[in-house]
């Protein structure tokens, strides 16, 4: 997940002790020449930071404008507005989880509820007002369930608010690859009526995917679903409600993009294009990010909202003596050996 913040040292921090986001793959402070697309047609820079946590899940870019003071939405982001609106954080045990964060003072949005299957979940907010949902999790990578954040893992997967479920699922089922449905509802339901915009009819559908992920980092990257939710029911005023970044910048406070690990990127991108959904913006070669370098690519959902996709082609393993992997000379389909990914876990920050 790509979190737009106000301050990296700060939001770093706070993900490391409530989520146990404590590994970091990269850090770079440049400017962004390629995002022109999405950052007022003028080249902006930012300091970019990539985290793991090594139990397994996704990693979060946390990205900071330093060239402008990053803004906020000029409204209260609701399930009424296209776009990316909570990330789904893995949890061992999310009773377990609710309770260690009242106990130190997380913003709890709602109590452990259920949702269409049954299964126990509940959201909270970040101190910049980011939303995330934990959820049961399985699929882990590695067990550390007695370090202070060990009931979670990374993202693994997110919320995502559309105007047209149908529209969004050539998308997200047929082309990434989201092609299980765990369940698809309608109605006005419990585990969302704390959240902005809950109290609407809507609806809401879990896609998962059937065959495991492939690629070098699969296995600590796990299993990951996204929901969909559409508002059936707007009113006059709600007809054209505007997209979590309308009028702001790709980077600016928010959920920036949802991020892919991906190979084979040509190939990516003609499917990308057959199915309507052409790359916005391709570095085409690689791209040096410091410590780390690799060709990334943007598309748009139907709705506008950015999805990214990044074929990895270095990454720093030992940073001290300066060794790193190229996975360029590796089979793009087989998992990194746990030794290797369990060697970046040698520059975790310890608080």
């Amino acid at each position: 997940m790509g979190i737009g913040v106000e301050d990296v040292d700060s939001a770093w921090a706070w993900y490391r002790k409530h989520f146990g986001m404590d590994v970091p793959v990269f850090r770079e402070a440049a400017e962004a020449p390629l995002m022109t697309r999405y950052t007022g047609a003028e080249v902006q820079s930012r300091d970019a930071l990539l985290a793991l946590n090594l139990q397994g899940g996704g990693g979060m870019e946390i990205w900071q404008f330093t060239s402008r003071i990053p803004a906020a939405p000029a409204f209260k982001p609701s399930l009424l507005n296209p776009g990316l609106f909570a990330a789904r954080i893995r949890s061992r045990d999310v009773l377990a989880t609710h309770n260690r964060f009242a106990k130190v003072g997380v913003q709890l949005e709602t109590g452990p509820l259920t949702d269409p299957n049954g299964a126990p979940h509940f959201f909270v907010k970040d101190p910049a007002g980011h939303y995330f949902d934990v959820v049961a999790g399985d699929g882990w990578f590695a067990d550390e369930p007695t370090r202070p954040s060990g009931s979670t893992g990374g993202p693994a997967g997110c919320m995502i608010n559309v105007t047209d479920i149908d529209r969004s699922l050539p998308l997200y089922r047929d082309l990434l690859g989201y092609d299980t449905v765990r369940y698809d509802e309608i109605g006005v339901f419990e585990d969302l009526r704390m959240i902005p915009g809950g109290t609407h009819s809507v609806r809401r559908i879990l896609l998962g995917h059937a065959a495991p992920r492939l690629g070098p980092f699969s296995e600590l990257f796990g299993p990951s679903e996204l929901e969909l939710v559409q508002v059936l029911d707007r009113g006059s005023d709600d007809e054209n409600v505007p997209h979590l970044f309308a009028d702001r910048f790709w980077g600016d406070l928010g959920f920036i993009h949802l991020c892919f690990d991906v190979t084979g990127m040509d190939a990516l991108k003609h499917a990308c294009e057959s199915a309507g959904f052409p790359f916005t913006i391709d570095s085409e070669d690689s791209f040096d990010m410091g410590e780390a370098a690799g060709r990334f690519a943007y598309i748009e959902d139907p709705d506008g909202t950015l999805i990214e996709f990044v074929e990895t082609h270095k990454m720093p393993l030992l940073k001290k003596i300066g060794l790193h992997l190229d996975l360029r000379k590796r089979s793009p389909t087989k998992p990194l050996p746990r030794m290797l990914i369990k060697a970046l876990g040698l520059a975790r920050v310890k608080d």
